[in-house]
């Protein structure tokens, strides 16, 4: 399960990224392309080796896919595991296009 008092999601859009921290430390990130004005396609994501088994990956993803659905945006779930998670967490079934 992950630590949240310690981590922390950024969101880079000039680089269609969000990060998630652990401390100062990059652990992972996920990437989309604004594929148009009103769609995110998220196409990757990685935790990195040192940080995979704390549950980053899904506070990643629900952080990512909260700031989408906010800003008004769908997404694309291209990546096998934003695909999986919107699967596996109907309150994310909306924002698919």
């Amino acid at each position: 399960m992950a630590d949240t008092d310690s981590t922390r999601v950024e969101h880079h859009p000039d680089r269609q990224r969000f990060e998630i921290l652990v401390g100062e430390e990059v652990a992972g990130y996920a990437e989309y392309r604004q594929t148009d004005p009103t769609v995110r396609d998220f196409d990757h994501t990685v935790t990195l080796p040192e940080f995979r088994g704390r549950g980053l990956a899904a506070v990643l993803v629900r952080h990512a896919l909260d700031d989408t659905r906010a800003a008004g945006l769908k997404i694309v779930p291209s990546c096998s595991y934003v695909h999986h998670f919107v699967e596996t967490h109907e309150e994310y079934a909306d924002l698919t296009v």
